[in-house]
């Protein structure tokens, strides 16, 4: 915020504001950092040694981001998804339409994040975060709502991607090594979050639901009209292939290239692409790689010390310093370990993913696209803790407590 202020002091459009303004965003601090960080490597030991340590590291993630991120941020896109939103809210207040607008908010705070565990989680928080944009953060809503919303949301992403085995980064890290697959993630894992999710977007529901009651929300039957739905069956058959390739960069890039060409002969459907914000997205979660990569130093010998309680709750406060995938990748590392610490390791490190932006890879993607709706100075680290901590603990019992 206090590069945001600086920016302040420079005439409007020019390099010194824009660069101030581009300091302000925390979505490149990891990478400045990492680019530092590079650079000194190159310096102190050569830059051969900064190629080969950067050839080593694994920057699908990342690339996977910023194509599934700007592909799910389409007009079809998002009004699919909000289709299916609303038409779960009149299915569960038929009997009583006054509640409709408490069901959407709790419907797209539940079943939306749900659909991480099919699409992925970073186009489930980037169409969920849009829906909740143009729906709610757009009206004149409290700090209050804002701050419990967006808590809400990053700790049901990073839970609702866990009744499969193959999109949330965390699970995706240890599936294939611990075989893990759909019937597993579904008994021991998938049953507990959706409850979870559940509970978490019913209380926020019901804290809020006099403010809810009180907006007044524009109509989206007209603006969904104005796609074609053969449009939208386009893009979600380029949104399944770019999640079926999710582990193979060069196909998923090469998919992505292919629908930036039909969103471009189709501009007259779309709302502008977004990809400055994905690309920031991408470039936080490549900075984290980077800077990750170095952490196994301190990380590795503390998960290895632990029993299975104090390893959940330590992975769960973990989680929110540096990101979940990390912990659970250095875990499963560590050999010959009990099915008790497998779960504790994963339970916890999906548990805390909303505590803070860097807790879950698909977070910074949700603060790109509401961060403005908080004021100059953008979300609050502290606020968004505090707002996170009920949540965090509904999750954390959930998946720890229930058989």
């Amino acid at each position: 915020s206090r590069f945001q202020h600086v920016a302040g002091n420079f005439p409007e459009g020019s390099i010194g504001e824009n660069f101030f303004h581009l300091l302000g965003e925390v979505e490149i601090v990891f990478g400045l950092w990492a680019g530092f960080l590079v650079f000194l490597i190159a310096v102190i030991s050569g830059t051969g040694e900064a190629v080969a340590y950067t050839n080593s590291l694994n920057f699908t993630e990342p690339l996977f981001v910023f194509a599934i991120m700007a592909a799910a941020a389409t007009r079809p896109v998002i009004h699919f998804a909000t289709g299916l939103v609303l038409a779960a809210a009149r299915i569960i207040t038929k009997p009583r339409p006054a509640l409709r607008e408490f069901a959407t908010f709790l419907a797209t705070l539940s079943i939306a994040p749900l659909l991480g565990s099919f699409i992925t989680e970073p186009a489930a928080m980037t169409v969920t975060a849009l829906i909740l944009r143009k729906r709610y953060y757009d009206q004149p809503i409290s700090q209050k709502f804002k701050y419990i919303t967006l808590a809400v949301l990053f700790v049901n992403i990073s839970i609702g991607g866990v009744l499969t085995p193959y999109a949330a980064p965390p699970v995706l890290m240890v599936a294939g090594k611990w075989n893990w697959d759909l019937t597993f993630m579904l008994t021991t894992f998938g049953w507990k979050a959706a409850l979870a999710a559940f509970l978490n977007a019913t209380g926020a529901a019901l804290l809020l639901k006099r403010e809810l009651a009180s907006l007044s929300i524009p109509s989206e039957d007209a603006k969904r009209a104005s796609v074609p739905a053969w449009l939208t069956l386009i893009h979600l058959f380029f949104l399944g292939l770019i999640v079926l390739n999710a582990h193979h960069p060069v196909i998923f890039i090469g998919v992505f290239l292919f629908f930036l060409g039909v969103a471009a002969i189709t501009r007259e459907f779309q709302d502008d692409l977004k990809i400055r914000e994905s690309l920031l997205v991408a470039f936080f979660l490549g900075g984290l790689v980077v800077l990750g990569g170095l952490q196994a130093w301190w990380l590795d010998p503390l998960i290895r010390s632990m029993d299975t309680l104090p390893l959940f709750l330590g992975t769960t406060a973990l989680t929110a310093i540096t990101d979940n995938a990390a912990l659970t990748y250095l875990g499963s590392q560590v050999p010959n370990v009990s099915d008790a610490f497998k779960y504790a390791l994963v339970g916890g490190a999906v548990a805390g993913g909303g505590l803070t932006v860097i807790a879950n890879a698909p977070n910074p993607a949700g603060f790109s696209i509401l961060q403005d709706r908080f004021g100059p100075d953008g979300i609050s680290p502290a606020k968004l803790a505090g707002a996170a901590l009920l949540p965090t603990f509904i999750a954390m019992a959930c998946l720890w407590l229930l058989p």
